[in-house]
């Protein structure tokens, strides 16, 4: 069967990567200008603009009973904004909520969120809506040819391109989008500041971004709190258009406690008692007692911590919680908006101000036009009307003979159309005496006002003063106090950990098994503690809790924890592999605790070590650094401490003798194999034949414990005269029954 040829006649053709770019550039364009950023005419978005627009054409103005919102959400989908309920719902609901809008826009009656969970309104069945009476800035001259109106999306209807604001809504109530490449966030200002900076700007157009500021001290965020960033932060922002500041929370001191009482912008008060709650549980706030929500009507945000004593000092824990909670929050700022020209662009205060006050000027002078226009066209059919009563009896002579009275009387009189239709429709009451006096009083009146309106529109100075007097009245009206303190201060900072912790002396214990436990003071004895079945006792350190316990395993991997975070020796401990990544099969050969410039010993029972500082073994690595280089088949031997460079090495062979040198002799290296501290054959230590037993180093007056299964013998420290020699050496015999050494321990010269 022979296939069919394609046609493609009439078919527009064009590359892919052109067809793909065109949509892109169109997608994008649409999210810019339809979606995501606001017109700085009115600070509106499209769906906010279409909201309140369909629910003034709904009569849901201020002084009118609520309405259910999906009542309102039906026609701004159904008549203007074809997209999801939801996302209009939750715009609608936005524009509601008090502690999000600085100037709510929509009242709204039943639940509408909470500033903890701002997303947890009812659904749109339940709750009801109108507008409040800030939103009559918004709509209030809409019916005076003020507005261009555009298609909505089928053709049908007609709406507002821009809604004819007589405040600069956009800075009052802020807002926020992401677009396709560019973003905005404007925070909320006071209506007062913001009218005073207008009026200012209108009598002295070259004012600069500083003269502005002293009306504009900064944003006002609807929860209250304080700025805290520095002035010259804000003029940066101002002038720039980007940039961000630093807000935090209110708090009072009450009975010795701290009351926050205003928590910052979009910040939510669960979060953050359970950041705080959570710092308590996890013992990094000690001298706090208790924390508590006393929130309720009559104070909406009233959270309350108390201190363990009045002894705490509050201001360096309200620091430290502004540091490590939502208590302090930075906020960025990026004033993008699309101009009057249709493109969006970042603008600094006075460009916003000086842009809106040009759009403003616009309205007005379209309003004037407006009204002039009906002024002029109802003068026109009074002047019929008073030809009327002039002529009255030749009028009603001409009504009643004329079959067609109207281009008769047109002729005679000179009348046009207008004024001809008004005639014939005049009722014969109103034809009376008192009628014509009424005329003639209007008539005086509209003429005074045509004089009035062409005298504002021929003149710019007349008309920058009306603005500046509807602006001024606008903000006797609507305006409020400022909520937010500006109070310059400095970053807050995080108690140090240690700070919150009693530097105490500690003995960190290990157990055989790899367990780690910490026991207040140095008095206690390691071996009467408890273990698990199968575990035991295999070494100890003293120092203080401040310090970093450090520990080395079998292959010569030394690890580091804070003293004060190991588990209390009340209990067993916890295993040191739940908080460590040693290599498989490793066991944990010893423990350190100290200061970082202290000195210890490092050995391998094969004979082999060195000193090195505590400085040098510390790593915040879970999986430790490796230090000490360690033999095949060797083992790592419990480290020593370095008291004094006056101190002596003892080191125990397995074959009954013991040699003493001074620690001098032994090198200190940051890592290695060491030097050989005791004369073992090569072959006899990697056939396990001979090997140290023990080594540990005795400070002078100090005394030395050999330990052979449950005998003690003490040698003094004049008594190791009878085994000194020089490293690598063999080493003198020990007396008969103490051949067979399990340990050597050191007691200092204050417990002798």
């Amino acid at each position: 069967m022979q296939e069919q040829e394609l046609n493609f006649e009439g078919i527009e053709r064009q590359p892919l990567k052109a067809f793909t770019e065109k949509a892109y550039l169109d997608y994008s364009m649409y999210v810019i200008l339809d979606r995501a950023l606001p017109a700085l005419g009115d600070g509106l978005k499209p769906v906010q603009r279409r909201i309140i627009y369909a629910m003034s054409e709904l009569g849901l103005a201020a002084a009118n009973k609520h309405k259910k919102s999906a009542r309102t959400v039906g026609d701004v989908i159904g008549k203007f904004h074809p997209h999801g309920d939801g996302a209009c719902y939750e715009a609608m609901v936005l524009m509601a909520q008090p502690f999000a809008y600085r100037y709510p826009i929509v009242d709204g009656q039943g639940n509408f969120g909470s500033q903890d969970e701002p997303k947890s309104f009812a659904a749109m069945r339940y709750t009801e809506a109108k507008l409040t009476r800030y939103a009559d800035v918004l709509l209030g001259e809409l019916g005076h040819g003020t507005a261009e109106w555009q298609p909505n999306f089928d053709g049908t209807l007609e709406e507002p391109l821009i809604l004819p604001a007589r405040l600069p809504n956009l800075l009052l109530n802020g807002t926020s989008g992401i677009a396709v490449g560019m973003a905005t966030d404007i925070p909320p200002h006071n209506l007062r500041e913001i009218a005073a900076a207008c009026i200012h700007l209108l009598e002295e157009p070259q004012a600069t971004t500083a003269a502005l500021m002293r009306h504009v001290k900064g944003p006002d965020l609807p929860t209250g709190g304080e700025i805290i960033s520095p002035r010259a932060d804000l003029k940066e922002l101002y002038e720039k258009g980007v940039g961000g500041f630093k807000a935090r929370a209110s708090y009072e001191i009450e009975a010795g406690n701290v009351v926050i009482t205003a928590f910052p912008y979009q910040v939510s008060g669960a979060r953050v008692q359970e950041q705080i709650a959570e710092q308590m549980r996890a013992k990094k706030l000690p001298m706090l007692e208790d924390l508590r929500d006393e929130s309720d009507h009559e104070h909406p945000t009233r959270l309350v911590i108390v201190p363990r004593s009045s002894r705490v000092d509050l201001l360096e824990v309200m620091n430290h919680l502004f540091a490590t909670t939502d208590l302090e929050r930075s906020y960025r700022v990026n004033l993008n908006v699309i101009g009057l020209d249709g493109r969006p662009r970042v603008m600094g205060l006075k460009a916003i101000l000086a842009e809106w006050l040009e759009f403003r000027g616009a309205t007005v002078t379209r309003r004037l036009q407006h009204r002039l226009e009906k002024v002029a066209k109802r003068l026109h059919i009074l002047a019929g009307l008073m030809i009327v009563y002039l002529n009255l009896d030749e009028v009603i002579r001409i009504i009643r003979r004329e079959e067609e009275p109207k281009p008769v009387l047109a002729q005679r009189f000179k009348l046009t159309d207008e004024q001809v239709e008004e005639i014939l429709n005049t009722r014969l009451r109103h034809l009376a005496r008192l009628e014509e006096l009424r005329i003639r009083e209007e008539r005086t009146a509209l003429e005074a006002e045509r004089g009035e309106l062409e005298g504002l529109l021929r003149s710019k100075a007349r008309l920058r003063k009306l603005l500046a007097e509807e602006i001024r009245r606008d903000a006797d009206q609507h305006g409020d106090e400022r909520r937010t303190r500006i109070i310059e201060r400095e970053a807050a900072q995080a108690i140090d950990e240690t700070a919150l912790i009693a530097n105490e002396p500690v003995t960190v214990v290990l157990s055989t098994g790899g367990w780690v436990r910490s026991a207040k003071g140095h008095d206690i004895d390691p071996r009467s503690l408890s273990y698990k079945t199968g575990d035991a006792f295999q070494a100890a350190a003293r120092g203080r809790s401040l310090q970093m316990a450090l520990f080395i395993d079998s292959t010569g991997r030394t690890y580091s924890l804070p003293a004060h975070s190991l588990p209390s020796a009340r209990g067993q401990g916890e295993p040191l592999s739940g908080r460590l990544n040693p290599p498989d099969g490793a066991r944990f050969a010893g423990c350190m605790l100290g200061e970082p410039d202290e000195l210890w010993l490092l050995a391998t029972d094969a004979g082999y070590g060195f000193t090195v500082r505590l400085r040098e073994l510390a790593t915040d690595r879970r999986a430790g650094k490796t230090v000490l280089n360690v033999p095949e088949g060797a083992l790592v031997l419990p480290p020593a401490l370095v008291p004094s460079a006056d101190s002596a090495v003892v080191v125990a062979g397995s074959e009954g003798k013991m040699l003493a040198f001074a620690v001098s002799e032994v090198p200190e290296m940051p890592r290695g194999k060491g030097n050989k501290l005791y004369d073992i054959a090569a072959r006899r230590a990697a056939a396990r034949e001979e090997l140290l037993a023990g080594v540990t180093v005795v400070p002078p007056g100090g005394t030395l414990i050999l330990w052979s299964g449950a005998e003690r013998k003490e040698i003094s420290w004049r008594g190791l005269d009878d085994y000194r020699g020089q490293r690598a050496q063999r080493g003198t015999v020990l007396p008969r029954g103490w051949r067979k050494i399990d340990r050597l321990e050191v007691a200092p010269p204050a417990a002798v």
